[in-house]
Formats: C-alpha cells, structure tokens, sequence
C-alpha cells in the first residue's frame, strides 16, 4: 500500500505525519489514526497500511510534534523505566481538550480535501492516551466525525475529572465503539458503566465492551499485544466503519 510522508499546519505549528493509501483508483473514505502514548513509530505505520488494505485512508499525524524532533520510546521499557516514562508524561501532558481538538480539527480538514478521499466525515481510532484522543476529537468536530473508536484507551469516564470525555458526550454525534481491557485501572468496569450511561443518556450510537486481554492488547509492539484480541479489534473496526462512513 503506497505511504505518502506529509505536513500538515495546525494552529501551533506542524505535525508531521503519513498517509496511507489503498491500491487502486478511489476515492475512499478517511480515518484518522491516534497512536498512543509510545507515539508515532514504524507499528503504527503497519497499521495504516492495514487499514489502506481494508480500504480506508488513514491518516498518522505525529501527535507529539509540539516537543520538535523527540527520541522515539521503546514501548517494551517505557513504562518501567522512570526517566522514560517522565518523559513521555511531558510530552503528553501538554495535550490539552482545547489542543486535542484543534488538532483534530486540523487533521480532518487535511484529510477531508484530499482527492484520495469520500464524503464529508472521516473515521477515527485511538490507542491508550489516543483512545482518549479519538473520543475527544468526536466531541469537539461534530459532523466531521462520522464514526470514532478508542482501543484500550484509559480516563474515558472519570468521575471527578472535569476534562473526562464522558462529560461531553451530549456533543458526539458520531457512532462510538469503545473496547477497554481486563483489569485495567485506567479504564474500569466503572468508568465503562459511567459511559455507557452518558453516551446513552445522549442518544449516542454506541457500543462500550471489555475484551478479555489485557492494556495494549491491540499494538502490535506492546508487551501486552494479543492476537486474538487484536484480530477482533480489526474486525470491529472494519464493521463500524463499513456502517458509518460513505465509500
């Protein structure tokens, strides 16, 4: 599947990123790719050109792009090792609601010009810190966003977190499909339930289940990565994206 390396401006500068297209003439439609908190590497890359094969255009921004020129994460080190894992909570913590959603925005409009790409909403998906990610884009881009999924992502529905996206769920109206991890104290039966409830209580098309795998189940480079798990996540993606998204 051809790789396109780009640039796209957003209102603080420029990420860089990767477009990732199916073979063949087009136009197809477009989903945008949240990785997670390891941030944009080569597994993500092979998951774009997953999704090109399932025929989507998928879109890779780096996320990180404020920090410049970073060194990249070993993701099988990163969270035991401390120095690393201070540095990524940096990195990550300059992502604000307001800028994920100005980012968001900016990726979507890049995507929604593109030649390459149908209609007039694109898809998203997350993982980890980008699960969050991608439910937060659906609740600040409205119409844009046709369909966002979020895989293992953690802080979906916190009680106490005024920033928690549950809390904006009243402004989604894509159709959400949420799939968290067993014991996973980022993402608990509780907060699944919590969500549940906001996104139904919205009238919010959604789906919110718990595979039975653990945190980072769906990355291919991740400790955790699970097979099983990970095939049905692609299944799922390929079935809310066949129902959501115009071709």
């Amino acid at each position: 599947m051809p790789r396109v390396d780009t640039q796209i401006p957003t209102p603080d500068g420029h990420s860089d990123a990767t477009l990732h297209l199916p073979d063949g003439d087009g136009p197809w439609p477009g989903v945008l790719v949240f990785p997670d908190a390891g941030g944009t590497r080569e597994t993500f890359l092979r998951m774009g050109d997953r999704l090109a094969g399932m025929g989507y255009v998928a879109l890779i921004p780096d996320t990180y792009y404020r920090a410049g020129q970073w060194a990249p994460f070993d993701v099988a080190t990163l969270f035991t090792d401390d120095q690393e894992r201070a540095r990524m909570g940096k990195l990550a913590g300059v992502l604000t609601n307001d800028r994920i959603v100005s980012d968001s925005g900016a990726y979507a409009d890049f995507l929604l010009a593109r030649p390459e790409v149908s209609g007039t909403a694109i898809g998203t998906t997350g993982y980890c810190l980008g699960g969050r990610m991608s439910l937060i884009a659906a609740t600040g881009l409205g119409d844009r966003i046709a369909a966002a999924a979020s895989f293992h992502g953690g802080r979906l529905a916190v009680a106490d977190d005024p920033s928690s996206p549950h809390l904006a769920a009243g402004r989604i109206t894509a159709t959400v499909y949420v799939a968290g991890a067993e014991n996973d104290g980022s993402f608990t039966t509780e907060q699944a339930g919590l969500l549940r409830d906001a996104l139904g209580g919205a009238g919010v098309d959604h789906t919110v289940e718990i595979y039975p795998a653990g945190h980072g189940f769906a990355v291919p480079d991740n400790p955790t990565y699970d097979e099983a798990a990970a095939t049905r996540h692609w299944a799922a993606l390929d079935r809310l994206y066949g129902t959501s998204l115009s071709g």
